[in-house]
């Protein structure tokens, strides 16, 4: 090889080396900082429902007696549910190990202990659709909606529910039954519910259903208030609730958004359906209690804000601007009237409406969603056979249903025989603030 021909090629290889250099970069994962940016944003949205915006939500719906007691509730689940979700909860319900497309399996039920005290985990570990942002984020961004489900349950029995047996059921129904019902929907190809098929974007089954459901036989167990419904048992201060919807409805757009794990089109649109169907909502209930009652109130349209919140979350990726508006006009209706008439028909005593704005909010959006997320009706999902998803939706609230109902019940049975679920006569008449914290929400 002569001198020239030596240096042609040395040329050549200077100017190939950057073309493989840059294959390597692009082999290995990339952080996407705009991507990263909105996760960690949504993932502060979505433990600012919880802490202030659902503790003043429900402390203003109580008596004064009890409002300290509910508000720490929800941060006692806070703190609580962040320790056992970094202890075993992700690895629980997403860890893969085991799973196969098409396969069921017990790791189709409930994911292994190999992220347990999330191990592995560094500031490099990334996740993603694309491995765009630090698993990190992800992990504590998950964690806010394990915080949150719990904390919803508060609702159904407010004002008669000892602290201690609160934080020990909380626990047990956290590892038994949120994990695994989060695991069997999103944790992907092998997971129960996934592989069915079920469409839920944000947790409409996950979370609303869930804790809906767990709330109703939570206040069934427990039994009624004392005095309840002949003594009147009015909200002690509608503004808190009122800043508590107004909370909830803007963390909710790191909720759905946030949910599209980017910072996409599918994040925009998202939180383009949450705003037109919670405004739907809230009208829908403000006009339905009108009708019904004479007058619209402050507490209807709170609870409608968040009616309509609930039922878009599963239908939220999937859905167009005319399906988010139909899915909230009709959650405001159908949760007012199973707020109002279906509850006191029944006679059970859902202190703050979790199972009917929750429960029924998230069964008719993940219902609706089977409907809407076709792109013959405006949506933007793969749904091409309508009665065919709305079929796989009702299989999916129906073993949600079913699974949650029954392992809640057995263990607030376990529980009450161990060591009780409720404050005595004498407790729950002072005051839970008074009885189990021995303070005072206002000293006048």
């Amino acid at each position: 090889m002569t001198l020239r021909q030596f240096a042609g090629l040395g040329a050549l290889l200077s100017l190939a080396m950057p073309g493989l250099a840059l294959a390597d970069e692009a082999a290995a994962p990339v952080l996407n900082s705009g991507d990263t940016a909105w996760m960690l944003t949504a993932t502060a949205l979505v433990l600012f429902m919880t802490i202030p915006g659902l503790a003043l939500f429900y402390g203003g719906m109580v008596r004064s007696k009890n409002v300290l007691s509910v508000m720490m509730q929800c941060f006692a689940i806070t703190g609580l549910i962040s320790i056992l979700w970094m202890v075993y909860g992700y690895s629980l319900a997403f860890d893969t190990t085991g799973m196969e497309q098409g396969v069921v399996n017990f790791n189709s039920f409930v994911g292994g202990l190999s992220k347990a005290f999330l191990s592995g985990v560094t500031p490099s570990s990334v996740t993603g659709p694309a491995a765009l942002f630090p698993e990190a984020v992800f992990i504590t961004f998950q964690m806010t909606f394990a915080i949150i489900t719990p904390a919803l349950i508060v609702g159904a029995f407010a004002e008669r529910m000892k602290f201690s047996a609160m934080l020990i059921f909380m626990a047990i129904w956290f590892t038994l039954v949120y994990a695994p019902i989060a695991h069997m929907v999103w944790s992907g190809n092998g997971g129960l519910m996934w592989d069915w098929g079920v469409l839920d974007f944000a947790g409409g089954t996950v979370v609303h259903i869930n804790a809906g459901v767990a709330g109703l036989v939570a206040c069934i167990v427990l039994g009624k208030r004392k005095g309840y419904p002949t003594t009147p048992m009015a909200p002690h201060n509608l503004g808190y609730t009122l800043i508590g919807a107004a909370m909830l409805w803007i963390g909710w757009f790191g909720f759905n958004a946030g949910s599209a794990a980017a910072a996409n089109g599918t994040a925009g649109m998202a939180m383009l359906v949450t705003q037109i169907a919670t405004a739907a909502a809230a009208l829908g209930w403000m006009f339905a209690e009108w009708l019904t009652h004479g007058k619209p109130s402050a507490l209807g349209i709170a609870s409608g804000v968040v009616a309509g919140l609930v039922a878009i979350t599963p239908a939220a990726g999937t859905v167009g601007p005319m399906g988010a508006l139909a899915i909230g006009l009709v959650a405001g209706v159908i949760c007012f009237l199973c707020a109002t008439t279906l509850k006191r028909k029944m006679g059970y005593d859902d202190s703050l409406d979790a199972f009917g704005v929750h429960g029924i909010g998230g069964i008719v959006g993940a219902i609706l969603t089977g409907v809407f997320a076709a792109p013959a009706l405006g949506g933007f999902g793969t749904v091409e056979d309508i009665g065919a998803q709305v079929w796989i939706q009702l299989k999916g609230v129906g073993f949600t249903v079913v699974y949650t109902g029954i392992v809640t019940y057995i263990i607030l049975k376990v529980l009450d025989a161990v060591m009780g679920l409720r404050v005595n006569e004498e407790e729950e008449a002072v005051g839970l603030d008074l009885a189990q914290h021995n303070e005072r929400g206002y000293n006048l």
